[in-house]
């Protein structure tokens, strides 16, 4: 791979990991990128570093366009490792005037690197840095995701660096959104979105109302992974609006694991009253077949989220446990919700069900259906009727 410029003296400089398939739960099918970005100007300035074993990649590019030793500042907008495991290399060889981070970013590189020497600088919201032609201006973004997140823009160059926000999980050769597939970029950012921000949609909101009213004017958005936003950034800031605001369209999602093929049929005849009343939009999800991020991904724009899990034990099948604890962190809103399941002598899980529903604060269009053993033609006839009954809370609300 090589250095791009971005804008005029200004470059990508990071790291493609192509064979990265897991990202603390998230499934990325198609790897991944640590962006970092240079600016060379009177004061030489590396934003982030990559993750640990991509250092000599990010060397690499830095040397084509500056002797890593010239560099004089760098800033971490983002502490989490896959942006900073190669910071303590990376100081120990360019031996910076500043390191420059957040409040919440200075305390964490102490509890993460134990490094109390290292040369601090700690900018807060409304702080500046010149560098001679640019100036960099610093936003503090608490909890997105994670209390140290900052960004930095660069005023002269209409540049956000955006840290976390706006990215996708995703390895390409391409560095800019106008190179690549609009909507598989898009299913990438709505993925990310899904399972990386969703629990944070309301500071979201707060940050996208201040960036509308008195925000800077933004030409181009360069996050930490995936591709830099240079086309259109109005586009991918008008997503994070719908999404933030969980903006819900006429879909269901079934969500179902299925021991001998019972719940699964059950799951079936849901989706047959919900066409019966007009929902086309239906996506059955067996939770054995679907990973939960690709599921979550799912449930980002779903008016109905329906839950189908067979009783092992007295309890849930363990891998619906797993996709509901994993629903239930990241906090879904604007939904409809229903359950149902089939058992052999106990039940408990239609229970345990509403109660994931209950706790996720989705009103349940009604009780549910359980069925014992192998259902009839005549006792599926309970789970139509449930389809229907949700269709019909979809189509009031």
């Amino acid at each position: 791979m090589k250095a791009v410029e971005i804008k005029p003296n200004i470059f990508w400089v990071g790291a493609v990991d192509w064979n990265s398939r897991d990202f603390h739960g998230y499934s990325i099918k198609k790897g991944t990128t640590y962006n970092a970005y240079l600016i060379r100007d009177e004061k030489t300035v590396l934003f982030d570093t990559v993750r640990s074993g991509f250092k000599n990649d990010l060397l690499h590019h830095i040397h084509q366009v500056v002797d890593p030793a010239k560099i004089d500042y760098i800033v971490l907008n983002h502490v989490e490792l896959d942006h900073s495991g190669s910071l303590p290399e990376m100081i120990d060889l360019i031996k910076p005037e500043k390191i420059i981070c957040s409040p919440m970013g200075h305390k964490a590189l102490l509890e993460h690197f134990h490094r109390p020497d290292w040369p601090y600088m700690v900018a807060k919201t409304g702080d500046s840095i010149a560098l001679g032609k640019r100036t960099i201006k610093f936003v503090e973004t608490r909890m997105l995701h994670w209390p140290d997140s900052m960004f930095s823009y660069i005023p002269e160059d209409k540049l956000l660096i955006s840290s976390d926000a706006f990215g996708q999980h995703w390895a390409t050769s391409e560095r800019f959104d106008d190179e690549v597939d609009p909507h598989e970029l898009m299913a990438h950012a709505a993925k990310y979105y899904a399972n990386i921000l969703l629990l944070f949609s309301p500071i979201v909101q707060k940050l996208l109302a201040e960036i509308k009213a008195n925000g800077p004017e933004i030409e181009m958005i360069a996050p930490d992974h995936g591709l830099i936003w240079r086309k259109n950034p109005t586009a991918i800031i008008e997503a994070y609006q719908r999404w933030a605001n969980q903006e819900a369209r006429d879909k269901a999602v079934i969500v179902y694991d299925t021991m001998w093929h019972s719940t699964e049929k059950m799951a079936k005849a849901v989706a047959s009253g919900l066409q019966q009343e007009g929902i086309n939009s239906v996506s059955l999800l067996h939770v054995r077949k679907n990973h939960r991020s690709d599921i979550m991904t799912e449930v980002l724009d779903a008016k109905a989220v329906i839950l189908g899990s067979p009783t092992l034990n007295n309890n849930l099948m363990p891998a619906m446990a797993d996709v509901l604890t994993y629903m239930k962190g990241l906090r879904p809103k604007n939904k409809i919700g229903a359950a149902f399941g089939s058992y052999g002598w106990s039940g408990e899980a239609l229970k345990q069900l509403n109660k994931y529903l209950e706790d996720m604060e989705i009103p349940a269009a009604q009780d549910g259906v359980r069925i014992k053993n192998v259902p009839t033609h005549k006792t599926l006839k309970d789970c139509v009727e449930l389809g229907r009954s949700v269709a019909q809370a979809m189509n009031k609300s």
